[in-house]
């Protein structure tokens, strides 16, 4: 299968999830976003690092980055390979120069050690298929998306957006977009999407 590369394109506070986090990839050279949610351990490690910040004493993270280092072992890539029941699942592609290994990982897990490793973060395209959001001009397209968010799991839908019109969803899709709040344009595009469907 094909992999296609993902940059960290955002990280915000969850809107939906007391707690969570929105961390959103984007696909390079295309228009797809892949939100999910993550822990605020793991945020917290995640925006440390892409800061620059040094914390006081090593997180968990900095830890797994120094032992690795000690024994030459070298993170080369992350893969987020699957998602099953709307849990997204990752590996590192580990190397020490002479055998690589893969290891598995949560996904938030993995992100905060590819920004410390400087490594490449990939999926597949069936995953973007599944679980991004298509942005084309300034019209926002949506695809399938899963239900039930929790930690690392793609953004469903929990707010009822039923009594407003076509028109209003639509609009409040292109802000929230403008707004960067890429959970609640999730849930809306799974009204409208729902709509389409009855």
């Amino acid at each position: 299968m094909k992999k296609l590369k993902l940059d960290i394109v955002g990280l915000s506070y969850s809107q939906t999830q007391s707690g969570a986090y929105a961390l959103v990839l984007g696909e390079v050279n295309g228009r797809r976003r892949l939100p999910i949610i993550i822990g605020a351990f793991e945020a917290q490690a995640i925006a440390i690092e892409i800061e620059k910040m040094t914390p006081s004493r090593p997180l968990t993270h900095d830890l797994f980055k120094s032992l690795a280092g000690s024994y030459s072992i070298n993170i080369q890539e992350v893969i987020i390979y699957n998602l099953v029941d709307g849990i997204f699942f990752a590996k590192l592609i580990c190397s020490d120069g002479k055998k690589s290994s893969e290891i598995d990982a949560r996904t938030s897990d993995a992100i905060a050690l590819a920004v410390r490793f400087d490594c490449p973060i990939y999926t597949y395209e069936f995953i973007l298929a599944t679980a991004g959001i298509v942005i084309e001009g300034n019209e926002f397209v949506f695809l399938e998306n899963i239900e039930d968010p929790s930690e690392e799991k793609a953004v469903g839908t929990s707010i009822n957006f039923s009594s407003l019109s076509e028109d209003e969803l639509k609009t409040k899709l292109i802000d929230a977009l403008a707004d960067e709040a890429y959970e609640k344009a999730a849930k809306i595009r799974d009204e409208l999407s729902r709509r389409k469907s009855s």
